[in-house]
């Protein structure tokens, strides 16, 4: 007689998510204050900030750290579980590694919170650090296939038949370019194309960067950041940051980016400065909040991720341009979500580029979102004056973004949107309740 067995239990309720709080150091110029510190130091520090604001100490006050870097040394391969060992958080937290360029910091937030949302932990952190400075240098490959040639060799003879072949070139380095490897091209270089296809002008762009660095200079005269940077190596603000900045002032440089062109508009005033940081995010389920008398400054509420086919695709009509792929993410997912551009308060677009930005605006109306009132967006500033430690910035935004709707004492809603190399987006909603 066969035993008839119980069914499964079915799907667990999907919980909120909770943004709790953030911490990062304050960003740097690379070659700068933070020359010598590795991404794992940085990553610490933002860690430590993070564990003494919100009583972290304890054993099991978090669930897990995920977070990654883009730019990553060899004694990197375990970054997350070694900031942990590092820090003040109990060693027995788990932690694991990310990594998809500089939707890096968004995806490792996505990764933590689809977790908490199925109930497989209360609370998780999530973030990334990035140091253009301490950047990798790699043995130049000749070299190395000599010398894994050497180490394969059975007798001494061999090895040095091997070593013979060292020459004087090889001993120079590799060392890390801003290109994609399936074109060559600069990130610069791939905006400029887009730029030109969209059409989009200098006195915009310059615009677009002087605004930020005004902004971000406003919101911390107010104190915004108070709670959300931790100082770090003599700095308390960011160091890119520039509060006079003005349209004149930004006119007055020279195009760097997409000179192989008529009428080159990208500058290193509209473009981010390759930076040092890092940054964090507490994220967790309303009733661990709730435990710890913690209100919750905005909750997680939708996520979505694109890709576009930037080498064989339409990119001369700026369709498929490197970094154009939020332009796909964003609709669908606000079609899934059934919202429209006019439900959002406020607005974070990460700001690789002046030009990139203004690129994706205009896609979005393209594809038929309302035009995105300028008022709303990136109200606090963004990447063109803060800085782009590469996988850091998702974390910096989503936090940001957190308290500027907790400020607001009201239902409020933010989108927020993060291009990546390789043609990829990141894209999110937070909403305050």
């Amino acid at each position: 007689m066969s035993t008839l067995k119980p069914n499964p239990p079915g799907p667990a309720a999907v919980r909120r998510v909770a943004v709790v709080g953030g911490s990062r150091v304050p960003f740097a110029r690379s070659d700068g204050p933070y020359a010598t510190a590795s991404n794992q130091e940085m990553l610490t520090a933002a860690l430590d900030g993070l564990v003494e604001r919100y009583g972290l100490q304890g054993p099991g006050a978090v669930g897990e750290l995920v977070a990654g870097a883009v730019l990553k040394h060899s004694r990197d391969f375990n970054l997350a579980r070694e900031t942990v060992l590092g820090s003040a958080l109990d060693a027995r937290t788990p932690a694991y590694d990310i990594q998809q360029a500089c939707g890096t910091g968004l995806q490792a937030v996505v990764a933590a919170a689809n977790k908490i949302a199925l109930g497989q932990t209360e609370a998780a952190i999530a973030g990334g650090a990035d140091t253009a400075s301490d950047a990798p240098l790699g043995v130049n490959d000749t070299l190395r296939k000599v010398l894994l040639e050497a180490r394969r060799a059975k007798t001494p003879g061999g090895r040095l038949k091997a070593l013979a072949k060292v020459r004087p070139g090889h001993l120079v380095p590799d060392i890390p370019r801003n290109a994609e490897p399936r074109t060559g091209l600069s990130m610069g270089e791939h905006a400029a194309v887009t730029a030109r296809a969209w059409g989009v002008t200098r006195e915009d762009q310059d615009e677009l960067a002087a605004t930020s660095h005004q902004r971000l200079a406003a919101a911390y005269e107010r104190g915004l950041f108070q709670d959300l940077v931790v100082p770090f190596r003599g700095l308390a603000r960011d160091q890119n940051l520039r509060p006079g900045s003005t349209v004149e002032k930004l006119a007055a440089l020279k195009p760097v980016f997409g000179l192989d062109g008529p009428d080159p508009t990208m500058t290193a005033g509209n473009s981010t400065p390759l930076t040092d940081g890092a940054a964090l995010v507490l994220l967790a389920s309303e009733e661990w909040a709730a435990e710890r008398g913690l209100e919750p400054l905005a909750y997680l509420t939708a996520y979505e991720t694109a890709a576009v086919d930037f080498v064989h695709g339409d990119v001369a009509d700026g369709e498929d341009g490197l970094l154009m792929a939020p332009a796909h993410a964003v609709p669908r997912m606000l079609e899934r979500a059934g919202l429209g551009m006019a439900d959002f308060d406020l607005i974070e677009v990460h700001e690789a580029f002046a030009s990139q930005v203004l690129a994706t605006l205009a896609a979005w109306e393209k594809r038929g979102l309302a035009p995105v009132d300028r008022a709303r967006l990136n109200v606090a500033g963004s990447s063109l004056a803060t800085g782009h430690p590469f996988a850091a910035t998702g974390a910096r935004i989503v936090a940001t973004l957190a308290k500027l709707l907790a400020e607001r004492d009201a239902p409020a809603r933010g989108l927020i949107s993060i291009c990546a190399a390789g043609g990829q987006g990141v894209t999110a909603i937070l909403e305050r309740t």
